[in-house]
Protein backbone atom coordinates (compact mmCIF):
# COMPACT_ATOMS: atom_id res chain seq x y z
CA UNK A 1 0.00 0.00 0.00
CA UNK A 2 1.54 3.38 -1.23
CA UNK A 3 2.21 6.34 1.44
CA UNK A 4 2.24 9.69 1.30
CA UNK A 5 4.46 12.06 2.80
CA UNK A 6 2.37 14.23 5.77
CA UNK A 7 1.48 17.69 4.81
CA UNK A 8 4.24 20.29 5.78
CA UNK A 9 2.58 22.14 8.75
CA UNK A 10 2.21 25.83 8.62
CA UNK A 11 4.67 27.83 10.15
CA UNK A 12 3.72 31.76 9.78
CA UNK A 13 6.72 33.70 8.66
CA UNK A 14 5.17 36.43 11.21
CA UNK A 15 4.37 35.72 15.04
CA UNK A 16 3.02 37.77 17.43
CA UNK A 17 6.18 37.98 19.01
CA UNK A 18 7.17 39.73 15.70
CA UNK A 19 4.36 41.97 16.22
CA UNK A 20 4.87 42.92 19.72
CA UNK A 21 8.27 43.56 18.84
CA UNK A 22 7.25 46.04 16.07
CA UNK A 23 4.52 47.47 17.92
CA UNK A 24 7.59 48.40 20.44
CA UNK A 25 9.33 49.67 17.65
CA UNK A 26 7.14 51.89 15.99
CA UNK A 27 4.72 53.02 18.79
CA UNK A 28 6.07 56.39 19.81
CA UNK A 29 6.31 57.55 15.94
CA UNK A 30 2.54 56.55 15.15
CA UNK A 31 -1.21 58.18 16.53
CA UNK A 32 -2.32 55.87 19.22
CA UNK A 33 -5.70 56.24 17.17
CA UNK A 34 -8.56 55.47 19.16
CA UNK A 35 -11.30 52.47 19.44
CA UNK A 36 -14.78 53.84 20.40
CA UNK A 37 -18.24 52.48 20.25
CA UNK A 38 -20.55 53.31 17.89
CA UNK A 39 -24.01 52.99 19.69
CA UNK A 40 -25.83 54.06 16.25
CA UNK A 41 -24.06 51.34 14.22
CA UNK A 42 -24.89 48.77 17.05
CA UNK A 43 -28.69 50.22 17.46
CA UNK A 44 -28.62 49.55 13.45
CA UNK A 45 -27.12 46.43 13.12
CA UNK A 46 -28.02 44.09 16.42
CA UNK A 47 -24.10 43.72 16.76
CA UNK A 48 -21.81 45.86 19.49
CA UNK A 49 -20.02 48.20 16.83
CA UNK A 50 -16.43 49.08 17.76
CA UNK A 51 -14.21 51.36 15.37
CA UNK A 52 -10.84 52.12 15.50
CA UNK A 53 -10.08 55.29 13.38
CA UNK A 54 -6.79 54.69 11.52
CA UNK A 55 -7.65 57.56 9.35
CA UNK A 56 -6.61 59.80 11.77
CA UNK A 57 -2.89 58.83 11.40
CA UNK A 58 -1.07 61.68 10.23
CA UNK A 59 -0.87 60.34 6.30
CA UNK A 60 -4.48 59.35 7.30
CA UNK A 61 -3.95 55.73 6.92
CA UNK A 62 -2.98 52.70 8.93
CA UNK A 63 -0.18 51.75 6.34
CA UNK A 64 2.40 54.28 8.21
CA UNK A 65 2.31 51.22 10.75
CA UNK A 66 4.35 48.34 8.34
CA UNK A 67 6.25 51.06 6.66
CA UNK A 68 7.78 52.74 9.62
CA UNK A 69 8.51 48.72 10.77
CA UNK A 70 10.57 47.71 7.80
CA UNK A 71 12.35 51.28 7.91
CA UNK A 72 13.35 51.02 11.07
CA UNK A 73 15.07 47.32 10.43
CA UNK A 74 17.57 48.67 7.89
CA UNK A 75 21.09 48.40 8.04
CA UNK A 76 23.15 51.93 8.11
CA UNK A 77 23.94 51.32 4.42
CA UNK A 78 20.34 50.26 3.15
CA UNK A 79 19.30 53.57 4.88
CA UNK A 80 22.11 55.56 3.34
CA UNK A 81 21.55 54.25 -0.39
CA UNK A 82 17.92 54.90 0.47
CA UNK A 83 13.98 52.85 -0.52
CA UNK A 84 12.30 52.70 -3.43
CA UNK A 85 8.57 51.57 -3.67
CA UNK A 86 5.36 51.46 -6.32
CA UNK A 87 2.53 53.05 -5.08
CA UNK A 88 -0.15 55.66 -6.00
CA UNK A 89 -2.03 55.76 -2.45
CA UNK A 90 -1.67 54.99 1.31
CA UNK A 91 1.91 53.21 1.04
CA UNK A 92 3.37 55.76 -0.76
CA UNK A 93 2.78 58.66 1.90
CA UNK A 94 3.28 56.38 4.80
CA UNK A 95 6.81 55.19 3.59
CA UNK A 96 7.94 58.80 1.90
CA UNK A 97 6.71 60.69 5.19
CA UNK A 98 8.40 58.75 7.74
CA UNK A 99 11.93 58.42 5.60
CA UNK A 100 11.88 61.74 5.45
CA UNK A 101 11.42 62.07 9.22
CA UNK A 102 14.08 59.42 9.44
CA UNK A 103 16.79 61.09 6.81
CA UNK A 104 15.90 57.90 4.26
CA UNK A 105 15.99 58.81 0.63
CA UNK A 106 12.93 57.85 -0.72
CA UNK A 107 11.90 57.24 -4.22
CA UNK A 108 7.61 56.32 -5.37
CA UNK A 109 6.93 55.15 -8.56
CA UNK A 110 3.77 55.63 -9.84
CA UNK A 111 1.69 55.21 -13.07
CA UNK A 112 1.45 58.23 -15.32
CA UNK A 113 -2.27 58.42 -14.83
CA UNK A 114 -1.81 59.29 -10.84
CA UNK A 115 -3.89 61.95 -9.96
CA UNK A 116 -2.23 65.02 -9.75
CA UNK A 117 -3.13 65.58 -6.20
CA UNK A 118 -1.76 62.31 -4.63
CA UNK A 119 1.75 62.98 -7.01
CA UNK A 120 1.64 66.71 -5.11
CA UNK A 121 0.55 64.54 -1.51
CA UNK A 122 3.73 62.73 -1.95
CA UNK A 123 6.45 64.94 -2.86
CA UNK A 124 4.67 66.86 0.16
CA UNK A 125 6.89 64.51 2.20
CA UNK A 126 10.19 65.33 0.20
CA UNK A 127 10.00 61.63 -1.99
CA UNK A 128 11.09 61.76 -5.19
CA UNK A 129 8.55 60.69 -7.26
CA UNK A 130 8.53 58.81 -10.80
CA UNK A 131 5.59 58.42 -12.95
CA UNK A 132 6.31 55.39 -15.20
CA UNK A 133 3.54 53.57 -17.50
CA UNK A 134 0.04 53.56 -17.63
CA UNK A 135 -0.86 50.37 -15.30
CA UNK A 136 0.30 49.57 -11.35
CA UNK A 137 2.13 46.81 -12.77
CA UNK A 138 4.00 48.75 -15.01
CA UNK A 139 5.13 51.10 -12.44
CA UNK A 140 6.31 48.45 -10.46
CA UNK A 141 8.30 46.94 -12.54
CA UNK A 142 10.10 50.25 -13.23
CA UNK A 143 10.46 50.02 -9.47
CA UNK A 144 12.33 46.86 -9.41
CA UNK A 145 14.82 47.99 -11.93
CA UNK A 146 15.98 51.33 -10.03
CA UNK A 147 16.52 48.78 -7.33
CA UNK A 148 18.60 47.03 -9.01
CA UNK A 149 20.09 49.53 -10.81
CA UNK A 150 20.40 51.93 -7.45
CA UNK A 151 20.77 49.36 -4.59
CA UNK A 152 17.38 50.82 -3.35
CA UNK A 153 15.59 48.53 -0.88
CA UNK A 154 12.09 48.09 -2.47
CA UNK A 155 9.62 48.14 0.56
CA UNK A 156 6.22 45.63 -0.83
CA UNK A 157 3.13 47.57 0.53
CA UNK A 158 1.78 43.86 1.89
CA UNK A 159 4.24 40.79 1.03
CA UNK A 160 6.73 41.82 3.60
CA UNK A 161 6.83 39.92 7.08
CA UNK A 162 8.11 43.41 8.84
CA UNK A 163 5.00 45.40 6.95
CA UNK A 164 2.35 42.38 7.98
CA UNK A 165 3.90 43.21 11.19
CA UNK A 166 3.60 46.48 11.31
CA UNK A 167 0.11 46.30 10.04
CA UNK A 168 -0.69 43.66 12.47
CA UNK A 169 -0.39 46.66 15.48
CA UNK A 170 -3.57 48.20 15.24
CA UNK A 171 -5.28 45.00 16.27
CA UNK A 172 -2.81 44.95 19.18
CA UNK A 173 -4.53 48.13 20.56
CA UNK A 174 -7.73 47.02 19.19
CA UNK A 175 -7.79 44.87 21.70
CA UNK A 176 -5.82 46.28 24.63
CA UNK A 177 -8.38 48.49 24.64
CA UNK A 178 -11.76 46.63 24.06
CA UNK A 179 -10.54 42.31 25.59
CA UNK A 180 -14.03 41.43 24.77
CA UNK A 181 -13.58 41.62 20.83
CA UNK A 182 -15.17 38.45 19.25
CA UNK A 183 -14.87 39.56 15.49
CA UNK A 184 -12.81 41.44 13.22
CA UNK A 185 -14.26 42.63 9.95
CA UNK A 186 -10.82 43.58 8.02
CA UNK A 187 -10.53 44.78 4.03
CA UNK A 188 -8.67 43.28 2.52
CA UNK A 189 -6.23 44.46 -0.73
CA UNK A 190 -2.88 42.77 -1.13
CA UNK A 191 -3.45 40.88 2.59
CA UNK A 192 -1.04 42.62 5.37
CA UNK A 193 -3.55 44.11 7.34
CA UNK A 194 -5.55 41.06 7.69
CA UNK A 195 -3.14 38.88 8.04
CA UNK A 196 -0.83 41.00 10.93
CA UNK A 197 -4.61 41.14 12.42
CA UNK A 198 -5.32 37.19 11.92
CA UNK A 199 -1.87 36.56 13.79
CA UNK A 200 -3.03 38.76 16.87
CA UNK A 201 -6.48 36.95 17.21
CA UNK A 202 -5.14 33.38 16.76
CA UNK A 203 -2.69 34.58 20.03
CA UNK A 204 -5.92 36.78 21.79
CA UNK A 205 -6.57 33.69 24.50
CA UNK A 206 -9.88 33.25 23.23
CA UNK A 207 -11.48 32.87 19.98
CA UNK A 208 -12.04 35.47 17.79
CA UNK A 209 -13.36 35.15 14.55
CA UNK A 210 -11.54 36.89 11.71
CA UNK A 211 -13.57 37.77 8.54
CA UNK A 212 -12.20 39.81 5.33
CA UNK A 213 -13.57 41.84 3.16
CA UNK A 214 -12.89 42.83 -1.05
CA UNK A 215 -15.02 44.99 -3.23
CA UNK A 216 -17.39 42.71 -5.56
CA UNK A 217 -15.28 44.19 -8.65
CA UNK A 218 -11.97 42.77 -6.61
CA UNK A 219 -12.17 39.83 -5.37
CA UNK A 220 -9.09 38.09 -5.48
CA UNK A 221 -7.86 36.75 -2.77
CA UNK A 222 -11.33 35.44 -2.42
CA UNK A 223 -10.51 33.82 -5.90
CA UNK A 224 -7.10 32.42 -4.84
CA UNK A 225 -8.75 30.97 -1.25
CA UNK A 226 -11.86 29.47 -2.95
CA UNK A 227 -10.74 29.03 -6.26
CA UNK A 228 -12.83 30.47 -8.07
CA UNK A 229 -12.85 33.31 -11.14
CA UNK A 230 -13.98 35.80 -10.81
CA UNK A 231 -13.33 39.09 -12.75
CA UNK A 232 -11.00 42.04 -11.53
CA UNK A 233 -12.04 44.78 -13.01
CA UNK A 234 -14.06 48.15 -12.56
CA UNK A 235 -14.25 51.52 -11.20
CA UNK A 236 -14.76 51.07 -7.49
CA UNK A 237 -14.93 53.24 -4.62
CA UNK A 238 -12.56 51.09 -2.65
CA UNK A 239 -9.55 51.73 -5.17
CA UNK A 240 -7.20 51.27 -2.04
CA UNK A 241 -8.22 47.41 -1.94
CA UNK A 242 -8.32 47.34 -5.58
CA UNK A 243 -5.75 44.61 -6.21
CA UNK A 244 -5.66 42.18 -9.37
CA UNK A 245 -2.71 39.93 -7.08
CA UNK A 246 -2.73 39.38 -3.95
CA UNK A 247 0.96 38.36 -2.10
CA UNK A 248 1.89 35.06 -2.04
CA UNK A 249 3.05 35.20 1.96
CA UNK A 250 -0.61 36.87 2.93
CA UNK A 251 -2.30 34.22 0.59
CA UNK A 252 -0.98 31.32 2.57
CA UNK A 253 -1.81 33.30 5.67
CA UNK A 254 -5.03 33.70 5.05
CA UNK A 255 -5.81 30.88 3.96
CA UNK A 256 -4.39 29.35 7.42
CA UNK A 257 -5.76 31.87 9.42
CA UNK A 258 -9.27 33.76 8.35
CA UNK A 259 -12.36 32.24 9.11
CA UNK A 260 -14.20 34.06 6.40
CA UNK A 261 -13.88 36.46 3.42
CA UNK A 262 -17.24 38.32 2.20
CA UNK A 263 -17.42 40.50 -0.73
CA UNK A 264 -19.59 44.32 -0.99
CA UNK A 265 -20.97 45.93 -3.33
CA UNK A 266 -20.55 49.76 -4.39
CA UNK A 267 -24.04 51.01 -3.18
CA UNK A 268 -23.04 49.18 0.70
CA UNK A 269 -19.38 51.27 0.13
CA UNK A 270 -20.80 54.23 -0.85
CA UNK A 271 -23.73 54.29 2.17
CA UNK A 272 -20.98 53.44 4.39
CA UNK A 273 -18.80 56.49 3.36
CA UNK A 274 -21.50 58.51 3.82
CA UNK A 275 -23.13 57.22 6.89
CA UNK A 276 -19.43 57.27 8.92
CA UNK A 277 -20.01 61.06 7.53
CA UNK A 278 -23.37 61.50 9.17
CA UNK A 279 -23.09 59.45 12.36
CA UNK A 280 -19.28 59.38 13.42
CA UNK A 281 -18.41 62.73 11.85
CA UNK A 282 -15.33 61.09 10.30
CA UNK A 283 -13.92 61.27 7.07
CA UNK A 284 -13.44 57.75 5.63
CA UNK A 285 -12.15 56.33 1.96
CA UNK A 286 -14.17 53.90 -0.01
CA UNK A 287 -11.39 51.00 1.11
CA UNK A 288 -11.46 51.84 4.93
CA UNK A 289 -15.82 52.02 5.13
CA UNK A 290 -15.46 48.52 3.66
CA UNK A 291 -15.55 46.88 6.93
CA UNK A 292 -18.64 48.80 7.76
CA UNK A 293 -20.10 47.90 4.93
CA UNK A 294 -20.00 44.59 5.46
CA UNK A 295 -21.65 44.63 8.74
CA UNK A 296 -24.38 47.01 6.92
CA UNK A 297 -25.28 44.60 4.03
CA UNK A 298 -24.86 41.24 6.25
CA UNK A 299 -26.46 42.75 10.02
CA UNK A 300 -27.86 38.98 10.58
CA UNK A 301 -24.34 37.28 9.95
CA UNK A 302 -22.87 39.52 12.73
CA UNK A 303 -26.86 40.20 14.74
CA UNK A 304 -25.68 39.41 18.70
CA UNK A 305 -21.62 40.15 18.31
CA UNK A 306 -18.98 42.27 19.49
CA UNK A 307 -17.60 43.72 16.30
CA UNK A 308 -14.30 45.52 15.82
CA UNK A 309 -13.85 47.49 12.51
CA UNK A 310 -10.71 48.95 11.28
CA UNK A 311 -11.55 52.49 9.28
CA UNK A 312 -7.87 51.61 7.86
CA UNK A 313 -7.95 55.07 5.93
CA UNK A 314 -9.23 58.52 5.38
CA UNK A 315 -7.81 59.83 1.58
CA UNK A 316 -10.28 60.28 -0.22
CA UNK A 317 -11.02 62.78 -2.87
CA UNK A 318 -13.18 65.53 -1.74
CA UNK A 319 -15.13 65.95 -5.09
CA UNK A 320 -15.58 61.82 -5.35
CA UNK A 321 -16.87 62.42 -1.23
CA UNK A 322 -19.52 65.03 -2.45
CA UNK A 323 -20.84 62.72 -5.31
CA UNK A 324 -21.00 59.97 -2.80
CA UNK A 325 -23.00 62.46 -0.05
CA UNK A 326 -25.33 63.29 -2.70
CA UNK A 327 -26.35 60.12 -4.06
CA UNK A 328 -27.07 59.07 -0.70
CA UNK A 329 -29.24 61.69 -1.00
CA UNK A 330 -30.68 61.00 -3.62
CA UNK A 331 -31.27 57.32 -2.61
CA UNK A 332 -32.95 58.24 0.93
CA UNK A 333 -35.31 60.71 -0.96
CA UNK A 334 -33.59 64.07 1.10
CA UNK A 335 -32.65 65.19 -2.46
CA UNK A 336 -34.68 64.58 -5.76
CA UNK A 337 -35.29 65.76 -9.08
CA UNK A 338 -38.86 65.59 -10.65
CA UNK A 339 -40.15 65.93 -14.02
CA UNK A 340 -43.60 68.09 -14.31
CA UNK A 341 -45.57 68.41 -17.06
CA UNK A 342 -46.90 72.00 -17.30
CA UNK A 343 -48.82 74.23 -19.58
CA UNK A 344 -46.63 77.28 -21.19
CA UNK A 345 -48.50 80.06 -19.83
CA UNK A 346 -48.61 82.61 -16.77
CA UNK A 347 -48.98 80.90 -13.21
CA UNK A 348 -48.15 77.55 -14.36
CA UNK A 349 -44.99 77.60 -12.45
CA UNK A 350 -46.34 79.88 -9.50
CA UNK A 351 -49.17 76.98 -9.17
CA UNK A 352 -46.87 74.08 -9.05
CA UNK A 353 -43.83 75.94 -6.92
CA UNK A 354 -47.36 76.56 -4.40
CA UNK A 355 -47.65 72.90 -3.77
CA UNK A 356 -44.15 72.68 -3.00
CA UNK A 357 -44.90 75.52 -0.14
CA UNK A 358 -47.84 73.75 1.06
CA UNK A 359 -45.74 70.60 1.86
CA UNK A 360 -42.81 72.29 3.31
CA UNK A 361 -40.33 70.96 0.50
CA UNK A 362 -37.22 73.41 -0.22
CA UNK A 363 -36.71 74.03 -4.04
CA UNK A 364 -33.30 74.16 -4.70
CA UNK A 365 -33.42 74.14 -8.60
CA UNK A 366 -35.79 74.60 -11.25
CA UNK A 367 -34.95 73.72 -15.30
CA UNK A 368 -37.51 74.63 -17.99
CA UNK A 369 -37.27 72.40 -21.13
CA UNK A 370 -39.17 73.79 -24.33
CA UNK A 371 -37.25 72.83 -27.04
CA UNK A 372 -35.82 69.30 -27.35
CA UNK A 373 -39.27 67.75 -26.11
CA UNK A 374 -41.68 65.34 -28.03
CA UNK A 375 -44.22 67.20 -25.94
CA UNK A 376 -46.74 69.55 -28.41
CA UNK A 377 -45.24 73.54 -29.18
CA UNK A 378 -47.17 74.94 -26.46
CA UNK A 379 -46.28 72.01 -23.95
CA UNK A 380 -43.71 72.69 -21.41
CA UNK A 381 -41.40 69.86 -19.30
CA UNK A 382 -40.12 71.66 -15.69
CA UNK A 383 -37.31 69.42 -13.86
CA UNK A 384 -37.40 70.60 -10.21
CA UNK A 385 -34.29 69.50 -7.83
CA UNK A 386 -35.96 69.70 -4.17
CA UNK A 387 -34.91 68.60 -0.62
CA UNK A 388 -37.69 66.64 1.58
CA UNK A 389 -37.10 65.57 5.47
CA UNK A 390 -37.32 61.80 3.66
CA UNK A 391 -39.21 59.36 1.77
CA UNK A 392 -42.02 59.57 3.11
CA UNK A 393 -42.54 63.33 2.97
CA UNK A 394 -41.40 62.93 -1.08
CA UNK A 395 -43.97 60.98 -1.76
CA UNK A 396 -46.15 62.90 -0.19
CA UNK A 397 -45.37 66.16 -2.62
CA UNK A 398 -45.74 63.68 -5.61
CA UNK A 399 -49.01 62.52 -4.42
CA UNK A 400 -49.90 66.35 -4.02
CA UNK A 401 -49.01 67.22 -7.42
CA UNK A 402 -50.94 64.24 -9.10
CA UNK A 403 -53.79 64.85 -6.81
CA UNK A 404 -53.41 68.51 -8.70
CA UNK A 405 -53.23 67.28 -11.76
CA UNK A 406 -49.54 67.41 -12.86
CA UNK A 407 -48.23 64.80 -14.72
CA UNK A 408 -45.36 64.15 -12.28
CA UNK A 409 -42.29 61.09 -11.96
CA UNK A 410 -38.39 60.75 -10.57
CA UNK A 411 -35.49 61.39 -13.21
CA UNK A 412 -31.76 60.76 -12.20
CA UNK A 413 -32.64 58.16 -9.44
CA UNK A 414 -29.53 57.10 -8.14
Amino acid sequence: MATHPAPTPFVSPVSIDDIHAAHARIRDAIVRTPTLISRTFSEMTGAKVYLKFENLQFTAAYKERGALNTLLQLSPEARAKGVIAASAGNHAQGLAYHAHRLGIPATIVMPRNTPTVKVIQTEGHHAKVVLEGDTFDAAYAHARVLEGECGYTFVHPFDDPRVIAGQGTAAVEMLEDVPGLDTFLVPIGGGGLISGTATVTRAAGHPIEVVGVEAELFPSMYNRIRGTNMPCAGDTLAEGIAVKEPGGITSRMVAELVDDIVLVGERALEEAVSLLLQIEKTVVEGAGAAGLAALLAYPERFKGRTVGIILCGGNIDTRLLANVLLRDLARSGRLARLRVRLQDQPGALFNVARIFDQERVNIIEVYHQRIFTSLPAKGLITDIECEARDRDHLNRLIAALREAGYETSMVEQA
